[in-house]
């Protein structure tokens, strides 16, 4: 009997600027049909209004709908449909109508005073209200639990892809096939390649190396020295052509050992339909010297019954037919027949009806799968039952705005786990900001029905009132208890005195890798409302992980919950927030550093260029890490930071690149008098000067007379056959030391170790490197690319030439590219007057949707299905766009109206209907 892994296509929106159209992609709803669109996922029959984003806001003329649709297999796929609904409003009858916030079509205004203008504005999240409805079933109407809503703020760990790769012994290298077995485990994030990698029956590998559909290397990567038997690593900014690459399924992985006996394992990598409900797994190895042969099983429990589902993967075993087998201590509990062919290497099945031993056995890492040919000779591949693994991290963030009954309490709470492959979970929790003591800490399922909390672990007698610390271990989960937890179905939950139910309650899900150098193993740093000064009664919580690495550069991982879209209605829909480091001091001289902004509930990054004061903060541990909301400006929720460090001389970048950034330093008091001075993340920078700015490594900016202009880093083409992803750089660089010898003079080379220095963008580039050059205030010109000559220490820059062209009217693809092609519909004979002259570079242009816009044009917005928006204006900045809405002064009446062509809401004039307000400093935004 087999098993369906499948997964359920859903349609999704590509771009706010592009016109309103979906595509189908596989989103892991559990099996569930519907449609992402946005960010979210809905459910069949869903109805929602399209948020935007900033400045253009929801639109609530426009309706989408989630169109059940059959495929030829019979499938029920979802298909995303939007419409203008203006057109239907119905007259109203009334002479005066008025256009509520939030509202597509006008209504009579109501004289009573209950018409508050907070209903209107919760009308804009009526799909959020309507699918909690649909999922409470007979829970009580003020309870609250994120996982039935767990689709309606999709974190960005969630929208990503996953690989997975079998690395077994190479039997045609030179080298003798090894009884090595590796797993590895990808996610594709953007363009962003994290992997976990597994391995067995071989020494600790020294590099790994990606490998394209022609062999070549694309990518390697130097495995850091440690006993752990998982490797961890990222790679950054892959090409877009690999990416091609690796969506269908034509990238191998090779992984080797650098000890005195050589072995090398391979595999490809290829999606799989098990992934996303992986829950326990098995590497299978042979007893055998240079066996090559090995697998990987994938199990789930399912979610009803005691049955497990398995899927095999097998390498090198292809020969007749299997007998696959349930182990436990060497006694057969359960037989299976399989055929697995090289044209078929999976073998799906499931054990059903597990009894109450073999799940204990299952959850205690006990079970052993095994794998024997059968006939003469029969060779044999076995491995025992875990728990998935992964280099993400378990964790929780509490929060009063996730508890049952949610509330704003200023609190917070923050754990982390660890589990083991014998089925023991290691946790540490923390609280803190409570309105009263502890009374309760456990571990729960989803409340099934009214005022019934399903408890499954006790954790309140590990924990310490004068701390506000729980640690210790649960050595007695079941098999069923290691698969909720691997699913994100467990939450943790603080009751409290005042709150018996519970004050504070998290989804305890994993965090994914990110390869930034964040103590992950240690407890984060909490951040709440509670420790902002004053302190704010907020339903938000968070916790984040900082250090300061070798080079004095801050990395720093935030997490955040419990920031309910309807209050922080004046960020746009998905914006949570700024988040920002600064020291303890209320005084008027308080310094902050802008870290990011950021969307979903996850915030990550480097920051560099800290201050020696900053600095010393940290270490004294009187810094804070702060999230601040256009709710809560001066902060939302805020935590107390702590890293020790020896950086007393501030930031130790390259001592080259410090001394050429000399002849820009200057008094900040001079900096502040000169008029040509920009001021740009909290900073002052002089006239000519350029740096790299906070919020992204992969730009530099330069100061031009009180203007800062910000490029991306563009990478050049390289030629070499391998390249490497050196650690804090944007682009990849040739790795030398595998090039062929007559390609390069290492003596020569040795005359200039410094490199070359150019002026343009002042740093030190590595003997041999090419770049595309920055020249202030142009930014990065593509039109020409420089070299490095190793053994002169000369920059060489050429212009690169343009091919000829045989069109009349020749276009510029990418405002970015220095050559121009001819559009695909014209084709005209060569010979024209334009082929042979050198294009040069312009202003940059912008694009809009399908326009195009020349530098410092102006425009009002199109946008499908309502049309040009004229209470926003757009304009190009030197290849940037930029929007904003028209600024509106906040009306001080109840109701408002807007006049046709006006932008901005008025008073209804009418002395009968016209209710005043307070003086609240908020403007409406939709």
């Amino acid at each position: 009997m087999g098993v369906d892994f499948s997964f359920h296509p859903a349609s999704r929106l590509k771009s706010p600027a592009l016109p309103i159209q979906s595509e189908r992609e596989p989103v892991p709803s559990k099996g569930l049909s519907g449609c992402s669109f946005g960010g979210r996922f809905y459910s069949l029959e869903d109805t929602w209004h399209p948020d935007l984003g900033e400045p253009f806001g929801v639109m609530h003329c426009v309706q989408c709908h989630c169109e059940p649709q059959k495929s030829r297999r019979g499938k029920v796929l979802g298909k995303v449909n939007c419409k203008n609904i203006k057109q239907d409003c119905p007259d109203p009858d009334c002479d005066d109508p008025i256009l509520l916030p939030g509202h597509c079509c006008k209504t009579c205004p109501k004289g009573d005073s209950d018409n508050k203008q907070t209903d209107s504005v919760l009308d804009t999240f009526d799909y959020f209200h309507e699918k909690s409805k649909e999922k409470e079933d007979d829970l009580h109407k003020s309870y609250n639990d994120r996982s039935y809503l767990s689709s309606e703020d999709l974190a960005p760990g969630e929208s990503r892809t996953d690989f997975v790769a079998v690395l077994t012994g190479v039997t045609d290298s030179w080298l003798p096939s090894s009884s090595g077995v590796a797993r590895a485990r990808f996610s594709l994030t953007r363009n962003s390649l994290a992997f976990s990698i597994t391995y067995q029956r071989m020494g600790r590998p020294s590099r790994i190396v990606f490998l394209d559909s022609d062999g070549t290397a694309a990518f390697e990567y130097k495995v850091p020295k440690g006993q752990s038997e998982m490797i961890c690593g990222v790679w950054k900014s892959v090409p877009k052509a690999l990416l091609r690459h690796l969506q269908t399924e034509q990238m191998r992985i090779t992984m080797t050992t650098s000890a005195n006996k050589r072995e090398e394992v391979e595999g490809k990598i290829i999606k799989h339909r098990a992934l996303f409900a992986e829950t326990f797994s098995s590497t299978l190895t042979s007893e055998d010297e240079n066996s090559g042969m090995g697998g990987i099983a994938m199990l789930t429990l399912s979610d009803t019954e005691s049955n497990l589902h398995f899927i095999l993967i097998l390498q090198g075993l292809i020969r007749h037919k299997q007998k696959v087998e349930l182990v436990y201590r060497q006694h057969i509990l359960r037989e299976i027949l399989a055929n697995i062919t090289s044209h078929d290497p999976d073998f799906a099945e499931v054990l059903t009806d597990l009894n109450s031993r073999e799940l204990f056995w299952l959850s205690r890492g006990q079970l052993e799968i095994t794998v024997t040919t059968e006939g003469q000779d029969p060779r044999r591949i076995s491995g025992f039952i875990t728990g998935r693994k992964s280099c993400d991290t378990i964790q929780s963030v509490m929060s009063s705005g996730d508890a049952l009954t949610p509330g704003k309490t200023g609190g917070v709470g923050s754990a982390i786990f660890n589990l083991h492959d014998n089925g023991t979970l290691d946790y540490q929790v923390q609280v803190a900001g409570l309105t009263s003591e502890v009374v309760g800490l456990t571990i729960e399922l989803k409340p099934r029905r009214r005022n019934k909390r399903s408890v499954l672990y006790d954790l309140t007698p590990e924990y310490n009132q004068a701390t506000g610390l729980a640690t210790g271990s649960w050595s007695r989960l079941e098999a069923r208890h290691i698969h909720m937890l691997l699913q994100s179905e467990l939450f943790i939950n603080v009751a409290t005195a005042h709150s018996q139910e519970g004050e504070l309650r998290g989804q305890i899900k994993a965090l994914p890798y990110s390869g930034l150098e964040a103590p992950r193993h240690e407890l984060p740093v909490p951040l709440a409302g509670s420790f902002v000064s004053p302190p704010v009664r907020t339903g938000a919580s968070g916790h984040a992980w900082v250090s300061v690495d070798k080079h004095c550069h801050l990395h720093y991982e935030i997490v955040v919950a419990g920031l309910s879209k309807t209050d922080d209605l004046t960020v746009n829909a998905h914006l949570h927030g700024l988040a920002e480091i600064g020291e303890l001091d209320d005084s008027s001289t308080t310094h902050k550093r802008l870290l990011t902004g950021f969307y979903g509930s996850q915030a990550q990054g480097v920051l560099k260029d800290i201050s020696v004061e900053l600095l010393q903060h940290l270490h004294q541990g009187t810094a804070f890490i702060q999230v601040s909301t256009k709710l809560n400006p001066r902060g939302e929720i805020r935590g107390r930071v702590h890293v020790p460090n020896d950086c007393e001389f501030g930031a130790r970048a390259e001592v080259e690149e410090a001394e050429f950034d000399d002849f820009f330093v200057k008094d900040p008091e001079e900096l502040k008098k000169d008029p040509h001075t920009c001021f740009f993340e909290n900073q002052h920078h002089a006239h000519g000067s350029r740096w790299t700015p906070n919020y992204d490594k992969c730009f530099s900016c330069s100061c031009q007379k009180r203007t800062v202009i910000c490029d991306p880093v563009i990478c050049p083409v390289l030629t070499c056959s391998r390249t490497v992803q050196p650690q804090d750089n944007c682009c990849p660089v040739c790795d030398d030391k595998k090039e062929p010898k007559d390609m390069k003079a290492p003596e020569k080379v040795e005359e200039h170790p410094q490199g070359c220095y150019f002026e343009g963008d002042q740093k030190i580039h590595a003997p041999g490197t090419t770049w595309h050059p920055f020249v202030p205030p142009f930014g990065y010109i593509k039109c020409a690319v420089c070299t490095c000559k190793g053994s002169t220490g000369e920059v060489h820059c050429e212009k690169v030439t343009c091919p000829k062209l045989t069109c009349s009217h020749p276009v510029r693809r990418n405002p970015a590219d220095c050559c121009k092609e001819c559009p695909e519909e014209e084709r005209t004979p060569a010979g024209l007057e334009h082929s042979d002259m050198m294009q040069a570079d312009g202003p940059r242009h912008c694009k809009f949707g399908k326009n195009y816009y020349q530098n410092s044009d102006n425009w009002h917005p199109w946008v499908p299905l309502v049309g040009e928006i004229k209470c926003i204006n757009c304009w190009c900045d030197h290849g940037v766009t930029k929007c904003q809405r028209k600024q509106c002064p906040v009306p001080s009446c109840f109701p408002t109206t807007r006049r046709e062509g006006s932008c901005c809401p008025e008073c209804v004039e009418d002395d009968d209907v016209m209710v005043k307000t307070p003086d609240k400093r908020r403007t409406w935004t939709h």
